[in-house]
């Protein structure tokens, strides 16, 4: 095996993932597990975890530095990692790295406090790994990161200038599992794709009404057999999904928007972009191994 150089930790609330990397960030290996920091309380416990899953790198490459970000640097997390303020860059995150001990250190998180708080744990370290992966995207341009907590991010010059937060994939699950909408729906949730009903969703967020109104459109329209009940949950995916997307292209016009994380769901993104005129976007897979050895670099770790 080649050299290795940092063990990078994408360490978010419900799982733990490890990636051994080499020069210039190679990843040699990954490993994850299920201990994430939700599930996790105290240091010992973090501790625990961490030498359950990578103990055996550890023990093989003496000396050998870790990085983290996510959920453990967050208030019930191994140690809380101060936010840095918007507008910041990859050197302001180095510069307020969390030194655990003399081999880990915490990526901080971001606070955009510009109108109402707003914050994100890991996806920091994400936009940094796509601007060193497409440093096309650093100019201008909006990153979004779906997700269970959609972030946006408003990229100029190198630096996130500002972002927000939406709620669109946890709202999804409560609506499909816990509403009166659950009703109508197939009860183990293996309907079979439907692109003609989550578009027909994306065009029904651009209508008036509010979101609220047109939640109950789920049930009616199922209820009058417009839809049938395998199409109801990719109509609602697409309605909360227009509705996020909308409210976000109304505040910026950018040069560019790239998609980062999950593919199956990045691809839905892209899908309802350009269903609404969008030109298509950059598509990105996990960019926090590329973002973790970055910053690594600048903080000389490696």
């Amino acid at each position: 095996m080649a050299q290795a150089r940092l063990i990078a930790l994408d360490w978010g609330s419900t799982r733990l993932r490890a990636f051994l990397l080499g020069d210039g960030g190679e990843v040699l290996a990954t490993r994850q597990s299920n201990d994430g920091a939700a599930t996790l309380s105290g240091a010992d416990a973090y501790a625990g975890a961490l030498a359950d899953l990578v103990g055996d790198w550890r023990a093989d490459h003496p000396g050998i530095r870790l990085l983290a970000c996510g959920m453990v640097g967050s208030q019930y997390g191994w140690r809380e990692a101060a936010y840095v303020r918007c507008p910041a860059d990859a050197a302001a995150l180095a510069d307020q790295l969390l030194q655990v001990d003399g081999a880990l250190s915490i990526v901080p998180g971001l606070v955009d406090d510009a109108a109402q708080p707003d914050v994100m744990r890991g996806e920091e370290t994400q936009i940094v790994g796509a601007l060193a992966l497409r440093p096309e995207l650093a100019d201008d341009a909006l990153l979004v990161l779906p997700g269970t907590h959609s972030k946006w991010a408003r990229v100029k010059d190198g630096r996130v200038t500002g972002f927000a937060t939406h709620m669109t994939g946890e709202l999804f699950a409560l609506l499909r599992q816990h509403s009166v909408l659950n009703r109508l729906m197939p009860a183990d949730g293996s309907s079979p794709a439907s692109p003609e009903a989550f578009l027909k969703g994306v065009d029904a967020a651009r209508e008036e009404g509010g979101l609220a109104h047109q939640l109950f459109a789920v049930r009616t329209l199922g209820l009058f057999k417009q839809l049938g009940a395998e199409q109801l949950p990719d109509y609602l995916s697409g309605l909360l999904i227009g509705h996020e997307i909308a409210s976000e292209l109304r505040a910026v016009t950018p040069a560019r928007i790239a998609l980062v994380g999950d593919p199956a769901l990045c691809a839905r993104y892209a899908q309802a972009l350009v269903h609404l005129g969008q030109p298509e976007p950059l598509l990105l897979d996990n960019t926090a191994p590329a973002g973790l050895w970055a910053l690594a670099q600048t903080m000389n770790l490696t």
